[in-house]
């Protein structure tokens, strides 16, 4: 559900980097008396995880179409909303900067429908109401299956509002919302099936964490090395071997967009998308994840071989993976450097 640059206009664009730079903002200001020294890498490394997760594709029987995992419940479920939030938009600015994944004009959007209605609406709202009696399996799985489905829905629909806000005539609103909603449905049911078992594993492993991230408080003297080093070991399996086995089905933006005009992708004319695709094209070493052949051309693998056994998705699972984890754990480093510098400052 990564929007491309051409489905919105500089207005609406412009006005949710705002947005989303301001909720950023919001989130490390209260996300500062949570962190220490064990939060900061786990968000690294469940951004790591989620980038790879976010590579494979799964395909939506009967429909010609394709999902794949969010994370941002995940996120806020093992986090907590506000250092959920910020991880998500690591991920993102990851994609789009390196792997051409997500306009960079939509970056905003992106964020938002991603990790704003899932971090601050599904994960506080929906999951945390059906775990307020304490944690279970059968609250874990209820809560992310209903809230996995719920946040995609608000998501999937604020990709309709904001094509509908940009004037893009060309995706009138009944028709591209009847097509987004019931896709994105069926892809909530897959991501909160994901999110259930990944939750369940850790609650078993170190249920501690899931409590201390509902609490907004640090994890202190609680042991993650476990947890770690499972999902360390999660995201080089996934973005190095099983991304081979992603569906090669367009995904449900793109299925929804291909129904309603023709094409998965739309053009846009201007100065500013011209410029940002220009800069997006010199940054994106690894476009749609896999070398680039020429200066125009990208290697897509094997063709229609599935599964399509390709160095490049691989290296991409790796590096990608890794620029993550390294973001979000500077963002961490960074928040937690300035919290302890405004407190020596104030003693």
């Amino acid at each position: 559900m990564h929007m491309a640059d051409a489905l919105i206009s500089p207005a609406v664009g412009g006005t949710m980097l705002v947005v989303s730079a301001g909720v950023a903002a919001y989130s490390i200001k209260k996300i500062k008396s949570e962190l220490d020294e064990k939060k900061i890498p786990l968000m690294g490394v469940l951004g790591a995880f989620v980038f790879a997760a976010q590579m494979i594709n799964f395909a939506i029987p009967a429909t010609g179409s394709s999902g794949h995992l969010g994370g941002g419940l995940l996120l806020a479920i093992m986090l907590g909303p506000y250092a959920g939030f910020l991880t998500m938009s690591s991920i993102l600015l990851i994609q789009a900067l390196f792997f051409g994944d997500g306009g960079l004009l939509a970056y905003g959007s992106n964020v938002f429908n991603l990790g704003f209605f899932t971090c601050f609406i599904a994960y506080p709202y929906i999951y945390k109401w059906f775990t307020r009696k304490g944690l279970s399996s059968k609250s874990i799985f209820n809560g992310s299956m209903i809230s996995a489905i719920f946040g995609l829905q608000l998501g999937a629909f604020g990709v309709v509002l904001e094509t509908l806000l940009s004037g893009k005539t060309e995706l009138p609103f009944r028709t591209f919302v009847m097509l987004m909603q019931p896709m994105h449905l069926a892809i909530g049911v897959v991501e909160g099936l994901v999110t259930a078992a990944v939750v369940t594993f850790i609650w078993k492993a170190r249920p501690e964490i899931m409590e201390k991230a509902a609490l907004g408080q640090a994890l202190g003297r609680i042991q993650i090395k476990k947890v770690v080093t499972g999902l360390l070991i999660a995201m080089i399996f996934i973005g190095g071997a099983f991304s081979w086995f992603a569906s090669a089905n367009p995904d449900g933006l793109e299925w929804s967009l291909e129904k309603v005009t023709g094409t998965a992708e739309l053009e846009a004319e201007g100065n500013i998308y011209r410029v940002l695709s220009d800069f997006q094209q010199k940054t994106a070493f690894l476009p749609d994840y896999s070398f680039k052949t020429d200066e125009d051309a990208v290697d897509l693998g094997s063709g229609d071989a599935w599964p399509a056994v390709d160095a490049g998705t691989s290296i991409s699972g790796f590096v990608g993976g890794a620029m993550t984890l390294a973001l979000a754990s500077l963002i961490g480093f960074a928040v937690s450097l300035f919290k302890k510098r405004k407190r020596v400052a104030s003693a």
